[in-house]
């Protein structure tokens, strides 16, 4: 009977531990539109040509829908789903796809059976008025350049 306790109290532990974490997330609010997608989409390209970098770049909306994408010449031609990936991951679970990675390193492995998990940076959400309205994700070079493309996207929004 005390192991079946400990068990259920761990349960409750955990499951106020996630539901205080979801009280945390920033809201959604109106998915973005295109014409943000393109500026930003244009500053993502911007700093990766600054770099000389050839990357993938995808716009997704509340949903993970695709809204605009481009992709640069020579880019790696795995950049285009995994930028979309990234995209789609970062919208979902409204935090940078950075936090999975940091996930497993601290060896919290569950965090990739979640669906549609990337565990490397370079997807990033977008937010207005402090609400999630999208996210954008890069793929082309290594993760911490992706990300860094992603927010200059972002930044010149």
């Amino acid at each position: 009977m005390p192991i079946r306790r400990i068990v259920l109290g761990l349960s409750f532990a955990l499951f106020a531990t996630v539901a205080a974490a979801q009280s945390q997330m920033p809201s959604y609010g109106p998915s973005v539109g295109i014409a943000a997608a393109k500026r930003i989409a244009a500053g993502t390209v911007a700093e990766c040509q600054k770099n000389n970098w050839n990357i993938a770049v995808a716009i997704v909306d509340t949903h993970g829908s695709l809204v605009y994408f481009e992709r640069m010449e020579d880019t790696q031609i795995a950049g285009v789903k995994i930028a979309i990936q990234k995209a789609k991951a970062s919208a979902t679970y409204r935090r940078p796809t950075r936090a999975f990675e940091d996930a497993i390193q601290k060896g919290r492995v569950a965090a990739v059976t979640f669906p549609g998990i990337v565990a490397s940076p370079g997807g990033v959400p977008i937010t207005s008025g402090g609400k999630i309205v999208g996210a954008v994700g890069v793929s082309g070079v290594l993760g911490d350049q992706d990300e860094q493309c992603a927010k200059a996207g972002i930044a010149g929004m």
